[in-house]
C-alpha cells in the first residue's frame, strides 16, 4: 500500500466523527425540491455544499441557476496535469417528510440509534454525497491522485428538468473522463455492488377517437366502432401469450445478454417468491426465457400506466364514448433509444389500427438507457476498491429504473460508474429513512481506494 493511500485511510479513521457532524448539518436543511415553500432552503443547501468545496481547497466553485434550483459546480485539481478527471455527482434535494406521525425522531435531525443513522435524505442521498466528500477530503490531505469536478443538483427528486440546460450552457466546465455516481445501493451490508446498467424510458399518450361526440349506445351500438373497444384491442395486441412485445422491430436494437452477464446476474440474491409477495399479485408473468430478475432489469417492456374512456361516475350512462386514451410507458435497454421505440409503436398502430377510428400518438418524455462495460478500467478500479474493504468481489447489478442524469451525461460522452452504501431497508422516500453507519464508513474507505486505484 502506498504511503499516500495509507495516510488517507488513516485520515478517514481520525475524522469519522467530523464527517458525521457535517452530514448532520446538511441533513438539518430541509431541501425539499418539490415544495415551493422550501425554495430558500434549496439555496441554503446548495450554498452549504459550495462552502464545503471551498474549504476543501477547490480552485473554482459556482452556483448555476439555469434550472429550477441551483446546481453546484466545483473543480479541485491535482498537482499532476495528466491525472484523470473524475466528475463526482450527487443530489442535495430530498422528498417531503410527510406523513410525520410514523417518524420516531424528527426527520430533519440526524439521530443515531445503535449502528443506524436516521433522517430524511440520509440514504437518498445526502449520506452518499458526504461519503464522497469525505473520501475527497482524505485524499486531498494525503496526496490527491486525480482531478475532481463536482456536480451537485437540487432537482433529482423532480426529474432533473433543468440539468440538461446547465450542462449545455457549461459543457466545458463539466468535461470529464467519467462520472462517479453513488446514488445506488447495496443488496446487503456484506454485499457491495456496482450498477453497470440502467433502463431508459419512453412515455406516450395514445388517443383513439371515433364519433365527433358521445353517442347513444342504443341508437348507434353495433354500427359505430367504439373507440374504447378499439383501444383495448390495440393494447391487447402489444404482447403475445408469452409476454413478448409484438411491436415491429421493437427488439432489433436490444443488446443480447452475454453468458458472462447472465452468470453475474444469477449471483445477485433475488427471491422470486418474496418479490411476488411484495407485489401482492396472484402470479408471475413475462418472458419465460429470462429469470424474473432479468425481466425487471435487463429486458425492455411495454406497460399501460393508465386508461381513460367514457362515463366512469356512479350509476349508468349508456354511451359510445367519442374518445379513449391510454398512457403507455416503455422501459428500454442498451442499445435502444426512445426515438426507435416511438417509431416501433407508430408502425404497430399503422398496421393494426382499424380504419373505423382515428388515432394520435403523443410522445411525452424519453431517456436513453445507460450501460458501461463491466471490464472498463474505472469499473474495475471500483471493483478492486470494494473488494479491498469488504474482502469479497462485488456484485454486478442492473437497475430496472431510470436516472435522468446518467442518461444525460452518457449522451455527452461521460459514462457513469454507479455504486452506493444504502441498504434495501433504508426506507428512502418513506418514514424513518436510515443508513447503516458501519457500512457508510466502509464506503468512505472504499472510495479512497477507488481514487488511488485510478
Amino acid at each position: 500500500m502506498s504511503d499516500s493511500r495509507a495516510q488517507a485511510l488513516a485520515y478517514v479513521q481520525r475524522h469519522l466523527a467530523d464527517f458525521e457532524a457535517a452530514l448532520g448539518e446538511l441533513i438539518a436543511i430541509p431541501s425539499i425540491s418539490t415544495d415551493p415553500a422550501h425554495k430558500d432552503d434549496m439555496r441554503r443547501a446548495a450554498q452549504w455544499l459550495a462552502d464545503r468545496l471551498q474549504r476543501l481547497g477547490a480552485q473554482r466553485v459556482a452556483l448555476f441557476d439555469e434550472g429550477v434550483h441551483p446546481l453546484v459546480f466545483g473543480e479541485l485539481r491535482a498537482e499532476r496535469d495528466d491525472a484523470p478527471t473524475v466528475l463526482v455527482y450527487g443530489h442535495y434535494d430530498v422528498q417531503p417528510a410527510e406523513p410525520l406521525d410514523p417518524w420516531e425522531t424528527p426527520p430533519f435531525e440526524l439521530v443515531r440509534r445503535g449502528d443506524m443513522l436516521y433522517a430524511r435524505g440520509v440514504a437518498d442521498m445526502k449520506g452518499q454525497v458526504m461519503a464522497a466528500l469525505a473520501a475527497v477530503e482524505a485524499v486531498r490531505a494525503a496526496g490527491q491522485p486525480v482531478h475532481f469536478k463536482f456536480l451537485f443538483e437540487g432537482e433529482e427528486e423532480i426529474g432533473s428538468p433543468g440539468v440538461a440546460r446547465v450542462l449545455e450552457a457549461h459543457a466545458d466546465d463539466f468535461a470529464a473522463a467519467f462520472c462517479l455516481n453513488p446514488d445506488a445501493g447495496m443488496h446487503d451490508r456484506d454485499m457491495p455492488s456496482i450498477t453497470y446498467a440502467l433502463r431508459g424510458l419512453a412515455y406516450f399518450e395514445l388517443w383513439v377517437s371515433g364519433p365527433s361526440h358521445d353517442l347513444h349506445s342504443g341508437l348507434y351500438g353495433g354500427a359505430i366502432h367504439n373507440p374504447a373497444q378499439a383501444l383495448a384491442e390495440l393494447i391487447a395486441g402489444m404482447h403475445d401469450a408469452q409476454g413478448r412485445v409484438t411491436l415491429p422491430g421493437f427488439y432489433d436494437a436490444v443488446r443480447p445478454l452475454s453468458d458472462e452477464e447472465r452468470q453475474r446476474l444469477a449471483q445477485v440474491p433475488f427471491d422470486d417468491e418474496a418479490f411476488l409477495q411484495q407485489a401482492g399479485a396472484p402470479g408471475l408473468w413475462g418472458e419465460p426465457d429470462y429469470s424474473v430478475y432479468e425481466r425487471t432489469t435487463a429486458r425492455p417492456t411495454v406497460e399501460v400506466n393508465g386508461l381513460l374512456a367514457g362515463f366512469t361516475g356512479e350509476g349508468s350512462k349508456t354511451i359510445i364514448p367519442a374518445r379513449a386514451m391510454a398512457k403507455i410507458s416503455m422501459r428500454l435497454v442498451a442499445d435502444q433509444t426512445p426515438e426507435h421505440a416511438a417509431a416501433s409503436l407508430r408502425r404497430y398502430l399503422e398496421q393494426h389500427a382499424p380504419p373505423t377510428v382515428r388515432w394520435e400518438l403523443v410522445e411525452m418524455v424519453g431517456a436513453p438507457p445507460a450501460y458501461v462495460d463491466m471490464h472498463a478500467p474505472q469499473v474495475q478500479a471500483l471493483a478492486q476498491a470494494l473488494q479491498a474493504v469488504w474482502q469479497r468481489e462485488p456484485l454486478y447489478v442492473r437497475g430496472g429504473g431510470t436516472i435522468p442524469i446518467v442518461a444525460e451525461l452518457q449522451r455527452r460522452g461521460i459514462p457513469s460508474v454507479l455504486t452506493g452504501f444504502a441498504l434495501p431497508g433504508a426506507n428512502a422516500h418513506g418514514p424513518n429513512e436510515n443508513l447503516h453507519r458501519p457500512t457508510w464508513q466502509k464506503g468512505i474507505q472504499a472510495l479512497v481506494h477507488f481514487f488511488y486505484n485510478l
